[in-house]
């Protein structure tokens, strides 16, 4: 019997979005803001298959973008403000929404690893 198999299939998207263990749904993923712990504190379940790579910036960078950029947009275009405000507006609204989307994103990342087993590439011996 497997240990995975003692425990419910746990949804990714939940487990992932709130950083929690993929296996358990119990156990905190994180130990810092986006430090992966070194296993679940409840199940136990080590974290060292956990690679998200360079997936949450760039689905950061994507997405926060695209609505950043179409708000800017948006307001330049039917207010006019002045550079300095845009600016004073949306720098720290960038840095407020790319910080935050990037934990949730590296742990569902890291659930849908889990979840659908996904491993680096590997060369058969023939």
């Amino acid at each position: 019997m497997n240990f995975d198999d003692q425990y419910p299939p746990q949804s990714p998207y939940s487990t992932g979005l709130s950083g929690r263990c993929p296996r358990c749904g119990e156990g905190k993923l994180f130990r810092g803001f986006i430090t992966v712990a070194d296993e679940c504190g409840h199940c136990g379940m080590k974290y060292s298959f956990a690679d998200s790579g360079d997936g949450p910036a760039v689905f950061v960078t994507l997405l926060g973008g695209f609505v950043l950029l179409g708000l800017a947009l948006f307001v330049q275009m039917t207010y006019e403000p002045p550079v300095w405000l845009l600016m004073a507006i949306f720098f720290p609204l960038t840095l407020i929404i790319c910080i935050g989307m990037l934990r949730p994103l590296k742990g569902l990342l890291i659930a849908l690893q889990y979840t659908n087993k996904a491993q680096e590439g590997r060369l058969e011996d023939k």
